[in-house]
């Protein structure tokens, strides 16, 4: 049974949202495609006199007056259509760096139980790939729907004033692609969901054989590994070809129901022709209306694409939004502590998993000692750990630091006590001294203390920016 999707509209009003600190420039490509419609009305209202006082009854004056007002009206179209691109892609593009940065900023507030969850390729994906998603839906697809939902309504409105009767042949096509549109939204939204989902594991896969590329050539497995991403790239293939099938079906019905509503157009406006109600020019801007509302008719069932694909990533990177962060109900500070670490009946089981990891462990960790935790691999070493700066919650029993329950403590300032040294050395893309004073500000001369008691300082200083040296991922 298929997963029941939410309401579109609550997940679209909400990521539209994101565009009020970007109003203005919303008004100005606003503005711009109201011109631009406006302008495509001017043009496709000149064919009236065009034809009867340019063709039928010649006026001289109009040799040079139809020229120009061309002239005119694409000029004013060019510069709207340059107002409303910039205005919506500034829009756009501006909603998905601030969801980048709310979403990297979620992510690395949630507790640890979060990543043991969720692959890192798939968060990565969520990042780059759903907000470029969001991207489309926020800025692309906005502005074909109301540019040309404004065009069909400029070129109904002509429509009306040449011909009511005539016009109203456009009525039998409406519900139908209303029809269309809500069927191909629905659709287009759970195949998006499927591929999106699926490019994160394409991710994943592709990380994990990357980064263990030593293994994978030690064992041979190159082909299995190959093999493995092949089945999920196919299966992207498959989803894709399914979304693109949709759209050429639904484009072609809707360009079927627009030739059949131009041929009771036609119809009609013969029939008014023979009694005198319409005439040449009035019929050519008759047709010329319709050809233009069949290719945004065409484009606003298409981009419903875009549109959910849009709304599919933005459920996802709105549920992350939405997750709760990794609770700190401590009030009290901590400015140096003296370091006595006790662990008293302490248990662990991890999330989802019944099987205790760490079960009544005590023992305590005086200040001024070593205190070594040793076991076999997988005993719950590194687990033990995570304790102390309480990436994990003990499941029963009490962890103190000088006599208080480490969930007492600030969050921030318990960490502030702790060393962590992993069996992972981590190096971020930045300089040496980022990296040294990682999460904190020091002066020049902490930061070269802290290099001379590493070790490091005799290879920094041959380095020709020393501290400044940027260095790649983990030391690249």
């Amino acid at each position: 049974m298929n997963k029941a999707l939410p309401p579109v509209w609550p997940i679209y009003r909400r990521l539209l949202g994101y565009t009020g600190r970007y109003r203005w420039f919303l008004c100005a490509a606003l503005i711009g495609m109201i011109v631009e419609a406006a302008a495509g009305y001017g043009f496709v209202r000149l064919m009236d006199p065009l034809v009867n006082r340019g063709f039928v009854k010649p006026e001289p004056y109009m040799a040079t007056f139809l020229p120009l007002a061309i002239i005119g009206l694409f000029v004013m179209r060019s510069l709207a259509t340059f107002v409303s691109d910039y205005g919506m892609a500034r829009t756009g593009r501006s909603v998905v760096r601030d969801l980048r940065e709310q979403i990297l900023s979620k992510y690395l507030n949630l507790p640890s139980s979060h990543f043991d969850a969720e692959a890192t390729p798939v968060m990565v994906s969520r990042l780059n790939f759903d907000t470029e998603q969001v991207a489309q839906a926020s800025s692309d697809a906005l502005k074909t729907i109301v540019a040309d939902s404004l065009t069909i309504v400029a070129m109904v409105l002509l429509m009306l004033q040449m011909s009511v009767k005539v016009t109203l042949a456009l009525v039998v096509i409406a519900p139908l692609i209303g029809l269309i549109v809500s069927f191909v939204g629905k659709r287009y939204r759970r195949i998006s969901s499927g591929i999106q989902d699926g490019m994160g594991k394409m991710a994943q896969s592709a990380e994990q054989s990357l980064a263990a590329q030593q293994d994978v050539k030690i064992h041979g497995a190159q082909a299995m590994e190959t093999s493995r991403y092949a089945r999920l790239a196919n299966r992207i293939l498959g989803l894709n070809m399914k979304v693109e099938t949709t759209r050429a079906l639904a484009s072609g019905t809707v360009q079927f129901l627009a030739a059949f509503a131009l041929a009771a157009i036609v119809w009609v406006a013969t029939r008014e022709a023979l009694v005198g109600n319409l005439n040449a020019g009035q019929f050519v801007t008759l047709m010329t209306s319709m050809m233009a509302i069949i290719p945004s008719l065409r484009r606003i069932t298409s981009i419903q694409t875009q549109i959910s694909r849009g709304v599919a990533a933005a459920e996802r990177l709105f549920g992350v939004l939405d997750a709760p962060e990794e609770p700190d109900r401590g009030t009290r500070s901590i400015s140096r502590a003296k370091g006595e670490l006790v662990f008293d009946h302490v248990s662990l089981s991890y999330p989802g998993h019944d099987r205790q990891v760490l079960s009544d462990i005590s023992f305590t960790a005086r200040p001024g000692t070593v205190t070594a935790i040793v076991g076999r691999s997988g005993s719950g070493k590194t687990s033990l750990v995570r304790l102390v700066p309480r990436f994990y919650e003990p499941t029963a029993g009490t962890v103190t630091l000088d006599g208080v329950p480490l969930d007492d403590y600030r969050l921030a300032d318990l960490r502030r006590q702790i060393a962590l040294v992993g069996q992972k050395v981590m190096l971020f893309d930045d300089t040496i001294a980022t990296n040294i004073a990682y999460g904190a500000t020091a002066d020049p001369d902490k930061l070269h203390a802290a290099a001379v008691a590493a070790n490091a300082w005799e290879f920094i200083e041959r380095l020709p920016a020393r501290m400044q040296t940027t260095i790649g991922e983990n030391g690249a």
